[in-house]
C-alpha cells in the first residue's frame, strides 16, 4: 500500500492548481467602446492548456452597461451584488439580483448592466472558440437601456 500512497501524493504535487488571491490584481477599467458609465474589471481569470474558460467580476455603478454583444459558446453571470439589468434581442429588460444566475445561448444578442440608481456586480463567465470569447456590437442606446 505504500506505493500507492506515494502515487497519490506524487499525482497530487503536480497538479497545477492555482490561486489568484484578491488584491492580487490590479483593477482595470474595460474599453469605453463596448461599456457605457464606470465599470471596473477584478479578478480575471482564464483556464490553461487545452481548457477555454475564461471570466472577471465586473461591477457597473448605477446606469453603467455593456454594449450589445454575443460570446461563440454563450455566457453565465453569476449576480454577486446590487441590482441589475439584462436583456436578450426581441425581449423585455429583466432585473437580477444577488443570487440570480443568468444564462446567455451562443450567439445569443444581449447587454447586462446595472440598474438606474443602484450598483451591480456579478462573475462573468464565457468560453473560447477559435480564441473569441466575444464579439462585441453597437452601444446600447439610453432609449434602449430605460426600455
Amino acid at each position: 500500500m505504500a506505493g500507492l500512497a506515494e502515487a497519490y501524493d506524487a499525482v497530487i504535487t503536480e497538479a497545477a492548481m492555482k490561486i489568484t488571491r484578491i488584491g492580487s490584481q490590479p483593477t482595470t477599467r474595460p474599453s469605453e467602446e463596448y461599456f457605457t458609465g464606470i465599470v471596473r474589471l477584478d479578478a480575471p481569470f482564464k483556464g490553461t492548456g487545452n481548457a477555454r474558460i475564461g471570466g472577471a467580476t465586473v461591477t457597473f455603478e448605477p446606469g453603467a452597461r455593456t454594449a450589445w454583444h454575443t460570446h461563440p459558446l454563450g455566457q453565465t453571470l453569476l449576480v454577486l451584488s446590487g441590482l441589475g439589468r439584462v436583456q436578450h434581442e426581441g425581449s423585455p429588460i429583466e432585473e437580477v439580483r444577488p443570487g440570480d444566475i443568468v444564462w446567455f445561448e451562443p450567439d445569443e444578442k444581449h447587454w447586462h448592466g446595472a440598474a438606474p440608481d443602484c450598483a451591480m456586480s456579478h462573475v462573468a463567465i464565457a468560453e473560447a472558440q477559435d480564441g473569441r470569447s466575444v464579439d462585441w456590437l453597437e452601444k446600447v442606446t439610453d432609449a434602449e437601456y430605460g426600455g
